[in-house]
């Protein structure tokens, strides 16, 4: 599994980013390549994505580490992935947000198309950058 990390600074109280994290209808609208999500039940999601150009569904199941403001991810149906995002209070209006992606680059490959190799790496890191920027306009327009 390779693993990557990236972080953005957002304008709300952590609560409020909290919140929004948890609000899976609205993942369309800071995650590329998410066309439609519905939470089914209190720890799962169903996802309808776009992987390279074929619809795809999967599950993921969320475990909540509340009182350490983390919440877990892993897909249970679909391509094998996982991830994290911590939250971070820096004062009481802004909140960090970490997120720790978790993959292994053949099943990115396979499942999503695109390059091998560094150009793969640097086309995940660009996408979960692009993501956390959207998740922050999102966030803040929520606020």
């Amino acid at each position: 599994m390779s693993t990557l990390e990236e972080h953005i600074d957002v304008g709300v109280p952590l609560d409020t980013a909290w919140d929004c994290l948890h609000r899976a209808e609205a993942y369309p609208q800071f995650l590329d390549g998410v066309r439609e999500a519905r939470q089914e039940g209190e720890h799962r999601t169903h996802l309808d994505i776009d992987a390279g150009g074929r619809p795809q569904e999967c599950v993921v199941e969320i475990t909540d580490r509340s009182l350490e403001n983390v919440m877990r991810w892993q897909t249970t149906s679909g391509p094998d992935l996982a991830g994290t995002f911590s939250l971070l209070p820096l004062d009481e209006q802004h909140t960090r947000v970490q997120a720790r992606f978790e993959y292994d680059p053949g099943t990115i490959r396979e499942t999503f198309g695109g390059p091998q190799g560094f150009a793969q790496a640097t086309a995940i890191e660009r996408g979960l950058r692009s993501d956390l920027e959207q998740l922050k306009q999102w966030v803040e327009q929520e606020r």
